[in-house]
């Protein structure tokens, strides 16, 4: 059913930006209210901006009003990162996709940030330039939600994430003051704002436009694909390749649940009676290159067979393997949890059997496919939500894992973000002087915590307890945290 007429927020907002550009009834709402993680809220408003000036204006309004505002970009966070548990507005950016400027001479690009990450990929390639963060989702996420949270990728290993390679940033403030934080090259004089923005995941302000660097496409690359029986020794080639010197640019592992899932469906190559595959693809000229490539090979004794890519298709096939691996698993069960946790490489093997152990305590089956050079896992389990108890179970187990992870001297993500996911085990990793000092660096930017409330700090029930609580008492009732 219709609303009989907009509310006065809705009705400030389609005079600044256009009623095409607000969405308020709850049918059009509904596509909004989740992102691939499990929660769900609904938003009060969703905007759809074209411009800075038209974010800026939502923020102000939205400020006026005291409700929250939340940024989304595709919506393809695992870790409820754009929900908007407590509503408001959601300025929904996809819709600000423009690459700007490609400066080729200044291998520098400025784009927007609803660009889809392959879009800006396949931009480049004429010029020979590449973005180098590459996240598994890079066919739909965007450069704004890759910004949020710091995405990484299978090239993160030699690379380094998201904030390695961005240079500027023009944000919206709360409030709705635009500003550029960092420049258009390294090492901008002052206070680094741009890479406390990064991984920030909205609770700063909102990102209209990104500056980022380029590097030149490799004179030669070489992907190989070494397949052994077991899990344990594929995680011990995995530290025998950097512990012979050579850092690839990419080293990713699937385990047989996931190969048995993904080759069907791909047809990639990889034999389907492996106990695990690793993904190797070292670049550079072309005699690092010959080098490398045997060292890694050399390092792969005990693996059954070791193929190498003779032809770009064949590596392309290799890789859409590896790419294709988490929407292959969802068509295996009604639904999956994603998790993202970061361990020391020499743990892999101990970690990797204790998350299978503990799914199957659970009762639940576990795929894995994960940045193995990094130690960056994602552990996905398969699970039907209308079971009874199904949905509470996988959070627990979620959270049982992310202790393993921390317990085995790691972290609770590698480039999913935190979000809601994941807050309550910021402490794990945290102090209570860190997590008071992370609350005061986001609330010297947004005083009355309305952009994204309720994400990344723990703040306990109702979302105003714990870390935030001395904080609130300064603020007063009337605000979000």
């Amino acid at each position: 059913m219709f609303s009989d007429s907009p509310s006065p927020l809705v009705r400030d907002l389609q005079a600044a930006l256009g009623a095409s550009a607000v969405l308020f009834e709850p049918e059009d709402l509904l596509p909004y209210e989740y992102d691939a993680s499990t929660e769900r809220a609904s938003p009060d408003a969703v905007v759809i901006p074209r411009t800075t000036e038209e974010v800026a204006a939502a923020a102000r309004i939205a400020s006026g009003h005291g409700v929250p505002v939340v940024p989304r970009g595709s919506g393809t966070g695992f870790a409820g990162g754009s929900v908007p548990v407590l509503g408001g507005v959601l300025v929904v950016l996809a819709g600000m996709n423009a690459i700007r400027e490609i400066d080729v001479a200044n291998r520098v690009a400025v784009v927007e940030p609803g660009v889809i990450n392959l879009d800006l990929q396949n931009a480049l390639a004429p010029h020979g330039l590449v973005y180098a963060p590459d996240p598994s989702s890079q066919r739909i996420c965007t450069i704004g939600g890759n910004v949020g949270t710091n995405a990484g990728g299978p090239h993160t290993l030699a690379h380094g994430s998201t904030v390695n390679h961005i240079l500027g940033l023009e944000v919206v403030l709360p409030g709705g003051r635009v500003t550029n934080l960092g420049a258009r090259q390294l090492d901008a004089p002052g206070i680094d704002f741009r890479g406390l923005f990064v991984g920030s995941e909205g609770t700063l302000g909102i990102v209209t436009a990104v500056t980022v660097r380029l590097i030149r496409e490799n004179e030669s690359v070489r992907t190989m694909l070494a397949i052994f029986d077991t899990v344990d020794q594929a995680s011990e080639a995995v530290s025998a390749v950097i512990r012979n010197r050579v850092v690839p640019m990419a080293m990713e592992m699937l385990d047989q649940e996931t190969i048995r899932v993904v080759e069907p469906r791909v047809h990639a190559g990889y034999p389907l009676d492996a106990g695990a595959v690793l993904l190797i693809e070292v670049e550079g000229l072309v005699e690092a290159v010959e080098h490398d490539a045997q060292v890694v090979i050399d390092a792969c004794a005990g693996a059954r067979e070791v193929r190498t890519a003779e032809s770009e298709a064949e590596r392309e096939a290799l890789w859409e393997g590896r790419k294709s691996a988490i929407g292959a698993l969802g068509v295996t069960a009604p639904a999956l949890y994603l998790l993202d946790g970061v361990i020391p490489r020499t743990r892999l093997p101990e970690v990797l059997n204790k998350v299978l152990a503990l799914s199957a305590d659970y009762g639940f089956k576990c795929a894995n496919m994960f940045h193995a050079g990094d130690g960056n896992l994602h552990p996905t389990v398969l699970f039907d939500p209308e079971e009874e108890g199904a949905t509470e179970r996988v959070l627990e187990l979620g959270g049982a894992i992310m202790r393993l992870c921390v317990d085995a001297g790691g972290s609770i993500t590698g480039e999913h973000g935190i979000g809601t996911e994941k807050r309550d085990y910021m402490s794990w990793v945290f102090s209570e002087d860190d997590l008071e000092a992370m609350g005061r660096v986001r609330f010297a930017f947004d005083p009355t915590g309305q952009f994204n409330p309720c994400k990344i700090l723990p703040t306990g029930h109702g979302c105003a307890q714990g870390h935030f609580a001395p904080i609130k008492q300064h603020l007063g009732a009337g605000s979000y945290v």
